[in-house]
């Protein structure tokens, strides 16, 4: 049996079947939308690329001009406007433009995200991960966090490098930097520091820290939310108190 498509365009006719009836087997989310307006074409591909990679819910686009009826039954007064649909009822919704972080947190309420299989723990079976899927981010990541914990800088950061442009892989290789650099306060702290209480601690350090040193802090603290988001969503809320301390 094919796979329910993660985006659709539904209109007054279809809206029963393609949303209301598909909710009962998956969540849909409805995008209400039109072309003249300007944060629906902002907030479209968000929803779109969030969506997809999220993996369990279906997008439903409606355009409210082509579309009234449904626009009206659903009270729907300012776009974009976005419901969250499940067993046949709206349970959640927003309006108006939203970051990714808060649309990421608005589908993991909807629907909870499938953990993916844990990683072996051990180093050897780590590399044989490594080895067996070498463009995978998550033996990368959970290989280096094991060698940088381990003390061996040199052989994460190797483990590292090749995933220059991944969030997580690069908050390590900062991490790295600093204890090789930085003062000995602070590479305990990015080595030690802990949850959201160790981050916020960092973010404390952003504050009094300028160059190079600045930068590395801004990259672990991306690196970590990055890595724990989608364990505890709420840690997106720190890439607020992130942006205040850079800015």
């Amino acid at each position: 049996m094919l796979a329910s498509p993660p985006i659709v365009d539904v209109t007054d006719a279809s809206f029963d079947t393609a949303v209301i009836e598909a909710s009962r087997r998956r969540p849909v989310v409805v995008d209400f939308w039109a072309g003249w307006c300007a944060p629906c074409r902002t907030l479209g591909p968000i929803l779109e690329d969030a969506v997809t990679c999220h993996g369990r819910i279906t997008l439903a686009k409606l355009d409210v001009d082509a579309n009234p009826m449904t626009a009206a039954r659903f009270g729907i007064q300012g776009i974009p406007a976005v419901m969250g649909f499940r067993d046949g009822d709206v349970v959640s919704q927003f309006v108006g433009l939203q970051p990714r972080a808060q649309v990421e947190r608005f589908l993991a309420m909807l629907a909870p995200a499938v953990a993916p299989p844990p990683l072996p723990a051990d180093e050897a079976s780590l590399r044989a991960a490594l080895l067996a899927e070498p463009d995978g981010a998550a033996p990368r990541r959970a290989l280096g966090a094991l060698l940088f914990a381990a003390g061996r800088l040199e052989e994460a950061d190797d483990v590292l490098a090749p995933a220059r442009d991944d969030q997580v892989c690069d908050g390590l290789r900062a991490r790295i930097e600093i204890c090789r650099n930085g003062d000995p306060g602070l590479a305990a702290l990015v080595r030690d520091g802990q949850g959201t209480a160790g981050l916020r601690e960092m973010i404390a350090a952003i504050r009094g820290s300028d160059g190079p040193q600045r930068s590395r802090l801004r990259r672990v603290v991306i690196g970590a939310i990055e890595a724990q988001r989608h364990i505890d969503p709420g840690v997106e809320a720190l890439r607020g108190e992130l942006a205040s301390a850079l800015f």
